[in-house]
């Protein structure tokens, strides 16, 4: 990087308020699409699950119906795939109208009225994972102008087709922007994870100051190898991650499987006893529609819930490995 660019990231994050707005005191809990849902925007063959405003109104009413709620678990969040392939005319993302007929606003109302909060998902690149269009720099404060606008609550801000320097620039910038709007929304920033997670190339105590929490590993996959690979890295780095942690700034290992196929009830309980001790988000991706008894009285388990969710914030340490 040459002096010309640390000057614009020093001026960038001279600027930048800390995201001190009271939100995530605690880790964030809801629901999220990816894991289960993917990139499935096939509604035509596939309505029940493909990523179109029936599948979040249907968690949003699960959430509600049948005790999620009254836990903790508040957010329903939309990932990557729900935008239309351009902007609109004033250069503003634009949900996929065949998927999306009411539009965000619609939906955030939907969730809001059931005592929710609405997620959405962007990327600092110039497209996001799935090639829809992404948010490059100078698109973040437009983007973070829009998302506002809807009534959005929680903003994924993922990091493909993008590189160090935009990292840098951008992540800082999008936390000022999404404070500028006025509306308390929670920044989750991948940046971490796209420089290894580790410092020196990570910076912790600046990313404590602009996001709630942060993708510091690989996406979890649904088996217990990739649960086991994700526990493994945070115990091994845990004298530079379990720090980092407090209430309004958590690490995450990425989101709860339990419910769907890859791991078993034994694995289940031991991927959401392990979360709640890292005071990890209690973000599950699974199909709330069809959970059977056991995946549901283990991410409904009470005590797993109070421990992750303890005000002091702190994560836990592995102490002995076996």
């Amino acid at each position: 990087m040459g002096p010309s660019s640390v000057a614009l990231l020093l001026a960038v994050i001279s600027l930048t308020a800390a995201l001190d707005n009271g939100m995530l005191k605690t880790p964030p809990m809801g629901w999220m699409a990816w894991e289960r849902f993917r990139c499935d925007i096939d509604c035509k063959d596939d309505p029940q699950n493909c990523i179109g405003e029936k599948l979040f109104r249907d968690m949003a009413d699960r959430l509600v119906e049948d005790g999620w709620k009254e836990l903790g678990y508040e957010y329903v969040m939309i990932d990557d795939c729900w935008t239309s392939m351009q902007r609109d005319e004033q250069g503003r993302l634009q949900p996929d109208p065949s998927r999306f007929p009411g539009g965000i606003a619609k939906l955030a109302r939907y969730i809001h009225d059931r005592g929710l909060k609405l997620g959405i998902y962007a990327d600092i690149g110039s497209h996001t994972c799935m090639r829809y269009p992404g948010t490059p720099l100078d698109k973040i404060v437009i983007d973070a102008q829009t998302f506002a606008s809807w009534g959005v609550d929680y903003l994924k801000f993922d990091g493909c087709y993008s590189n160090p320097i935009e990292h840098m620039l951008g992540y800082p910038l999008m936390s000022k922007a999404l404070n500028a709007t006025g509306r308390p929304i929670g920044y989750s920033c991948s940046w971490p994870a796209y420089e290894g997670g580790l410092p020196p190339n990570v910076n912790y105590s600046l990313l404590g100051e602009i996001c709630h929490l942060w993708r510091n590993y690989d996406d979890i996959q649904d088996s217990w190898d990739s649960v086991q690979d994700i526990i493994g890295w945070f115990a091994n780095n845990q004298d530079d991650l379990q720090p980092a942690a407090g209430p309004g700034r958590w690490n995450d290992p990425d989101m709860l499987i339990i419910g769907n196929f890859g791991l078993s009830v034994h694995q289940a309980r031991s991927q959401m006893a392990l979360w709640a001790i890292m005071a990890a988000p209690l973000i599950m991706s699974n199909d709330l529609r069809n959970l059977d008894n056991s995946a549901r009285a283990i991410l409904q388990n009470k005590m797993a819930i109070t421990i992750n969710q303890d005000p002091l914030g702190i994560q836990g340490r592995r102490l002995l490995q076996v």
